[in-house]
């Protein structure tokens, strides 16, 4: 049975946590257009209904440097918070997210993919293992990569992001 007492702990503690904060969503695809970008449209609807704010929307070609380049930019921006990819996580050799954005990482919080993938396989089940999602601070900021799919974007949007968002921030202000 859980300890009561720790239960507790984690509402109090999710409660002083409760900062919105602002985002930058980045769709990687060359297939995708700001008309047909439904997985950029579902994880700004979570967010905003959430109480966030998206500062910055972009939909980039699947390219290192271009990649990188806008990642450099977004931390260089004092609105923007949070960086949140989307797309270019598979294992087709257009996929470059994660090991791009890997290399660029200050932190990388490993349990993120972990979660994700434990949470995707009941949906997925061993296809789970073929996409692959990120998470970790690069200059002060947060950063998280996900799959392309809406689906993932959700779970991942949803289960993970939104229900620790605020408790990242307050320990990156700190």
């Amino acid at each position: 049975m859980p300890d009561p007492k720790l239960k507790n702990t984690v509402a109090e503690h999710r409660k002083k946590s409760d900062i919105r904060t602002k985002i930058a969503l980045i769709t990687l695809s060359s297939s995708r257009s700001a008309d047909n970008d439904q997985s950029g449209d579902l994880i700004q609807t979570a967010l905003e209904q959430a109480g966030h704010t998206i500062a910055v929307r972009k939909l980039i070609s699947d390219n290192r440097t271009v990649l990188r380049a806008t990642l450099r930019e977004l931390v260089r921006q004092k609105d923007v918070e949070v960086i949140i990819t989307n797309g270019g996580t598979g294992i087709s050799p257009s996929d470059i997210t994660i090991e791009t954005v890997r290399g660029m990482l200050d932190k990388e919080l490993p349990g993120f993919n972990s979660l994700f993938m434990l949470l995707s396989y009941p949906q997925a089940k061993s296809a789970a293992m073929l996409s692959r999602a990120m998470a970790g601070t690069l200059k002060g900021k947060i950063v998280f990569c996900l799959p392309g799919g809406p689906r993932a974007c959700r779970l991942a949007t949803e289960e993970l992001i939104l229900p620790e968002l605020g408790h990242m921030m307050m320990l990156l202000r700190s």
